[in-house]
């Protein structure tokens, strides 16, 4: 069972933040069980923090071809994207909104997911931005060129989102050698460990949640989707 404690905002999601690795096969049951219940109207939305064990997950459109060393178990996700890596180190964000009250625009839901991580690096200090034909958060590497520091993959099922963000806080870049991520090979992957910075998984809690309120409402609704 999922540990959530309620946000004091009457209507905001559920806030979960799981202290010990999530084997991934059980947070991909576990949200499918909240989505389901969520749909149903038995449960509140929900944004889930945590980390995994390694593993490669491969998305609808991941190519077998960029599979490179499947050194860790590797998981069918169900989501949208290509093959991801997700390991100790990396914060992921789960976000179960239900999109059916919420406007029903997937295309804003996940621009507002993608700039929900952009202001909190920037917030921590990390100016981060949005590539036009790559998937992803991207910002300047240890070298200078071009890296990406965060994913975004996403499903929608019943109007409910699933799945999420990925945050390259500390984890071992060499374990993303064993595939192509998200199926760009040109530029590199990054993290803050890599630039040189030291935050705490809680102190990234903590700038994402300053940011939620903020992230909801650009989210969509009545007054439709402000991007």
């Amino acid at each position: 069972m999922l540990p959530s404690t309620p946000d004091a905002a009457a209507g905001a999601p559920d806030w979960a933040v799981s202290p010990d690795l999530v084997p991934y096969r059980e947070a991909l049951a576990l949200m499918e069980a909240r989505n389901a219940a969520i749909a149903a109207g038995e449960a509140a939305e929900l944004i889930w923090l945590l980390e995994h064990p390694p593993v490669y997950t491969a998305g609808t459109s991941a190519a077998s071809a960029e599979l490179l060393d499947p050194r860790f178990e590797v998981v069918e996700a169900g989501r949208g994207g290509r093959y991801t890596y997700h390991g100790p180190g990396q914060r992921v964000g789960y976000v179960m909104l239900n999109l059916a009250r919420r406007g029903r625009d997937v295309r804003c839901f996940v621009h507002a997911l993608e700039e929900w991580v952009i202001v909190t690096l920037a917030d921590l200090g990390v100016r981060c931005w949005r590539a036009d034909g790559r998937i992803g958060i991207w910002t300047r590497g240890a070298d200078g060129r071009e890296a990406k520091i965060g994913a975004i993959g996403v499903r929608v099922r019943r109007w409910v989102t699933m799945h999420g963000f990925s945050v390259n806080l500390t984890p071992d870049l060499g374990h993303f050698a064993g595939i192509v991520p998200c199926g760009i090979d040109e530029f590199g992957v990054t993290s803050l460990a890599a630039l040189g910075m030291k935050v705490a998984p809680e102190a990234f809690d903590e700038a994402l949640r300053a940011r939620l309120e903020e992230f909801l409402a650009s989210v969509g609704g009545d007054e439709g989707c402000p991007w």
